[in-house]
């Protein structure tokens, strides 16, 4: 599920989007710049950053993602969907978020013009931004341009360096290429949580009733390029968290359709329709196969199951011990 919300009492979020008057909590704020796409560890040392600021803590971010806008045939794998994203900014400490629609006016302004916009119609007090964020027309900004004009405005300007896993630094884009291999235990680790999918439960074929495993069906966004396959997995369901497997993926023994997101919950029953679940990916079981009669695939659902069992078990084992040892440290 999401990172923990912090222990202490928060005012409600705050999204300022375009055209709106800012809100009076967050102005004179400090606010990490990005796309913020799957909110990872890097982004997180930057949010951190603004939080600790001293002054409201808030972010700047892009809809749609500027890939898309650039290369609207070609759409980026999102991680975190702008509800998903915005609700893990939530969940941080900020006090709010500036959404910045990502369209003809906001590509064409320069890097001195794009600065102006900050302090001016953001009214804010300070930036953060990575080593490597580029901004302005033609990506003409540079970190270094970043802090020349932010001067000539008097805002403050803080450049973070990369977060490296090993000689690696923590990235989108890697986090994509382990979903899209599979490798979701990769993927967590660079995210620093478990990464998880929103969705309505939408009524299916209803096969899986006759097979013995109910499942709660789920179409993901298009642009998903998680690896079909099978997935030890946890969902959200109200207030409980409840174990699972899941598929994803096409369906070869049936009718090789659009790919659908497909979820039994160990020991739970109950209406799920028009309900939206968060699902989180726990492990990586096996590939999609294709089987030649419903006997051979019950036999593989009942192993993938008792394999998921495992897997969820492993990990709740390793999160007690790991929670364990951090409080033995603080």
């Amino acid at each position: 599920m999401p990172p923990d919300a912090p222990s202490h009492p928060m005012a409600p979020f705050a999204i300022r989007r375009d055209g709106e008057a800012v809100p009076e909590r967050l102005r004179g704020a400090v606010a990490a710049i990005g796309n913020f796409d799957g909110v990872h560890r890097g982004h997180r040392s930057l949010i951190a950053r603004a939080v600790g600021a001293g002054r409201p803590g808030a972010v700047v971010t892009f809809e749609p993602h500027p890939r898309d806008y650039f290369r609207p045939a070609d759409p980026v794998f999102r991680l975190t969907p702008e509800p998903v994203k915005l609700a893990l900014f939530a969940r941080l400490g900020l006090d709010g978020a500036f959404v910045l629609g990502f369209d003809a006016a906001l590509a064409s302004r320069d890097a001195a013009s794009f600065v102006a916009l900050l302090a001016d119609e953001l009214a804010l007090s300070g930036v953060l931004i990575g080593h490597d964020f580029h901004f302005g027309r033609g990506r003409e900004g540079t970190p270094d341009l970043m802090g020349e004009l932010c001067r000539r405005r008097g805002l403050d300007c803080t450049i973070m360096p990369a977060v490296t896993e090993g000689t690696e630094p923590v990235s989108s884009s890697a986090i994509r290429a382990a979903l899209q291999a599979g490798d979701i235990a990769e993927a967590n680790r660079l995210l620093g949580y478990r990464w998880f999918v929103r969705a309505e439960v939408r009524h299916g074929e209803k096969r899986g009733r006759t097979l013995g495993y109910p499942t709660a069906n789920m179409r993901l966004p298009d642009d998903c390029r998680l690896r079909h396959g099978i997935y030890a997995v946890r969902a959200r369901v109200g207030e409980a968290v409840v174990d699972g497997v899941a598929s994803f993926g096409r369906r070869p023994t049936f009718d090789n359709g659009a790919p659908l997101l497909e979820v039994f919950l160990f020991d739970f029953s109950g209406d799920l329709y028009g309900q939206t679940l968060d699902v989180e990916f726990v492990g990586w079981i096996r590939g999609e196969e294709r089987f030649d009669s419903m006997d051979a695939l019950v036999e593989r659902m009942n192993r993938d199951s008792d394999e998921a069992r495992r897997m969820l078990e492993v990990d709740r084992v390793e999160t007690m011990i790991e929670a364990s040892t951090q409080g033995d440290r603080a």
